[in-house]
This record gives structure tokens, C-alpha cells and sequence, in this order.
């Protein structure tokens, strides 16, 4: 809520530009802080929301003194995973007993399925790579460099859940979306760049909400 739902564009511009001189920092962080209170309706509280505020303070400072261009988008996913593990730790600290359950691991289908999925990535990127690379296009070719391979990863992982859910259907409509984009490429062979663009975020995007869509149902209350 704090980072994406109530931080517009501009506080981040300023943030990026200012960096510590940046009034939206300090803004982002009391929102934070406030918002624990806000969830929690009570002042109980005030430990957690205090950590919360001064390590995402520590936190989007650090980022906002030592990211660059080239490590950007490094330093977001960092960035995220630290705040995500500091409300865990609060989480774990404010309600007594509570634990996280790593039973899964001693899961031989866990297992399975992650041995499954991560062959589906690069080791089945690179075997299509060299059994296709007679076919590889020429240096003037149009097209976005490594597009392939990602979509590939995108399309075999959904393809791989789809199995794995029992929901074959939607296999079908994966190809036939992918074969609607591909006829524009037989159409319009100067928009390949623009194309293969939009193939890779609709495939990013179907992968994140298949994910989330997974663990929420997977969640026992």
C-alpha cells in the first residue's frame, strides 16, 4: 500500500533527484508509519510501526545514495525484499507464537515441481537455442536481443502451471494469443521490436498473476 498504491510517480521523481533533501522521503516514511496504526486500528503497536518507519527510512536512503542507472533495477527488487523481511520479523515478534511453516520442504512433490519448472527455463532456453541456431536471423535483424529466450521461459512456465492445475484449456489459449501476435509480425515485419515487447510483459504479467493466484489459494485459514 505504502510503496505502490500511495507513493505517485512524482514523490518517486523527487525522491531520485533530491535524494535525502527530498521532503516525499520523509513523507513515504511517515505514511508507513502511520499506516501500521491504520491496520492495526490500535497503538499496541507502536514497537513494530516504529522498526517498520526507521529501516524503511535506512532502507530507501540507502538505495536512493548508491543505485545508478545500470543498478537500478537490482536495488528495487533488494529493496522490496528488505522491507518485505523486515514486517516479517515484526510480524513474528508481535503475535506470540507465531511461526512460519517450512514443512513444504520435506515435500518430495516441492521438490518435483521446482526441479520441473527450472528445467524449463534456461537449460530448455539454451537446448532450443543450439538445436534452432541454423535458423538464427542476421545482424540487421529487428528484433529485441535475447526476446526470444525470455518469452520462451514465460510460455513454458505457464504452460508447465496450466499442466500442473489441471487447466489444459488454458494452454490453448496461450497458443492462439501467440499465434495472433505472430501473424502481426507476418503482416507488419518492421513492428517485430514492438511485438515481441508486448509478448513479453502479457507473458509477465499472465506468470505473476497465475503466482499469486497459486499462493493465495494455497493459503489454509
Amino acid at each position: 500500500m505504502g510503496d505502490f498504491f500511495l507513493q505517485p510517480d512524482k514523490w518517486v521523481v523527487e525522491k531520485e533527484r533530491m535524494k535525502l533533501k527530498s521532503s516525499k522521503l520523509y513523507f513515504h516514511v511517515a505514511l508507513h508509519f502511520a499506516l501500521i496504526f491504520l491496520v492495526f486500528f490500535s497503538f499496541d503497536v507502536w514497537l513494530q510501526a516504529l522498526i517498520i518507519g526507521v529501516t524503511h527510512y535506512i532502507i530507501d536512503a540507502t538505495k536512493l545514495l548508491f543505485q545508478q542507472t545500470k543498478t537500478k533495477k537490482a536495488w528495487f527488487f533488494a529493496d522490496q525484499a528488505l522491507h518485505i523481511a523486515v514486517i516479517i520479523v515484526c510480524w513474528l515478534s508481535f503475535y506470540d507464537g507465531a511461526t512460519i511453516n517450512f514443512s513444504f520442504l520435506q515435500n518430495v512433490k516441492f521438490w518435483l515441481y521446482l526441479f520441473g519448472g527450472l528445467l524449463l527455463t534456461l537449460p530448455t532456453a539454451i537446448v532450443i537455442k543450439v538445436v534452432i541456431a541454423r535458423f538464427i536471423p542476421s545482424k540487421n535483424a529487428i528484433s529485441l536481443q535475447n526476446a526470444g529466450k525470455f518469452i520462451g521461459i514465460l510460455e513454458r512456465l505457464l504452460i508447465y502451471i496450466f499442466v500442473l492445475t489441471n487447466h489444459l484449456e488454458a494452454v490453448g489459449f496461450l497458443l492462439a494469443a501467440k499465434s495472433i501476435f505472430r501473424f502481426g509480425n507476418l503482416k507488419e515485419g518492421n513492428e517485430l521490436k514492438l511485438t515481441e515487447y508486448v509478448l513479453i510483459g502479457t507473458l509477465l504479467s499472465f506468470g505473476i498473476a497465475v503466482a499469486v493466484g497459486l499462493g493465495i489459494t494455497s493459503i489454509k485459514l
